[in-house]
């Protein structure tokens, strides 16, 4: 999987083909990083996560971890005024090794890519990096439960996936949900909100059990 080919066209293919819906679920759960200092990115892409994130929390440090070098270059020019704040890793997270755990994870149209025995070793990597109270902000393609808005949802994720299977290799022919697993490290659901007839879903979780 490498999305050099598509780093320099990733602006205007989302604007194209979504609009400004990708960024309302990336960032409609910021306000539950309030007061976390270590903020892990991972599969951040081209950088309007980062940095939406960098300048709701201006006391926060953000690590990006990203494995295609294209990206990372477009996501460190959209990050230049918050340098001293975000540390981008070009690097896959399951060799990646990082230097501290992390008090907030955010995986945003990321854990959607992997086929299901890829995704229990990448939410496993990740989960390992997190603090034992650590909140978790997901966003991703969801596929309802009924109804036309499961037919629509469907047939969209197999244009989807047909397109980044050819354009950048993704090795994921279909979604699977990744609930179970974060449930399976301890991060349960504390808020969630769908785009687009629920097409997109964006939720937070957590191990505190007190939020």
């Amino acid at each position: 999987m490498n999305f050099d080919r598509l780093a320099p066209h990733y602006d205007w293919l989302e604007a194209v083909t979504a609009g400004g819906r990708l960024q309302r679920a990336r960032s409609c759960w910021l306000n539950t990083l309030e007061g976390r200092r270590r903020i892990l990115s991972v599969g951040e892409g081209h950088g309007r996560f980062a940095e939406a994130c960098l300048r709701r929390h201006p006391n926060a440090e953000l690590t990006c971890v990203e494995a295609s070098a294209a990206m990372v270059e477009v996501g460190r020019g959209r990050t230049r005024e918050f340098a001293d704040r975000v540390h981008w890793v070009c690097g896959d997270i399951l060799s990646w090794r990082p230097p501290h755990r992390y008090d907030a994870i955010a995986t945003n149209f990321f854990l959607d890519c992997f086929v299901p025995e890829q995704l229990s070793a990448v939410v496993a990597a990740i989960a390992d990096a997190a603090e034992e109270q650590a909140v978790w902000l997901v966003a991703d393609f969801a596929v309802p439960e009924s109804g036309l808005r499961r037919v629509r949802a469907r047939a969209v994720h197999a244009l989807m996936y047909v397109f980044f299977r050819y354009a950048v290799g993704l090795p994921a022919r279909r979604l699977t949900d990744p609930g179970p697993l974060l449930s399976a490290h301890g991060f349960e659901r504390g808020g969630v909100r769908e785009f687009e007839w629920g097409l997109i879903r964006a939720e937070w979780r957590s191990r505190d059990r007190r939020v």
